[in-house]
């Protein structure tokens, strides 16, 4: 795979900055894992672009899904990402926390083939 930047911005932050004030820069596994955080996070018709993108788990908060209906579909979700090697498929764990869900998903970066843990809460 080529060498592919984004601009570099974690879900919920402000867009990163280079050392020298420009826009910061993400590569690599990070790329993957801003790139993850935004599908899980985003609300299915948030991207008018792509009506369908996003898990939208804001939503299960406070709901009765179970966490085998949350986990199904976080692993749908994350192997349209092609950092997100298929094989090991994605190890993913979902607990209820007070006012929120507690994720974290184990996976392997397509790329590298390295390991990334990757644990957020979801909260409204």
């Amino acid at each position: 795979m080529a060498l592919i930047n984004d601009i570099s911005h974690l879900w919920g932050n402000d867009i990163g900055v280079s050392a020298v004030g420009d826009l910061g820069l993400a590569s690599d596994t990070l790329r993957g894992q801003q790139r993850v955080l935004r599908r899980l996070l985003t609300n299915p018709g948030d991207n008018i672009f792509h009506p369908t993108y996003g898990a939208g788990l804001a939503r299960f908060v406070g709901s009765t899904a179970t966490a085998e209906e949350i986990k199904a579909l976080i692993r749908g979700q994350m192997l349209l990402e092609e950092a997100v090697a298929k094989s090991p498929a994605p190890v993913i764990e979902v607990h209820r926390i007070t006012n929120g869900i507690a994720v974290q998903v184990n996976y392997n970066d397509a790329p590298t083939g390295q390991p990334v843990v990757l644990s957020f809460n979801v909260s409204q």
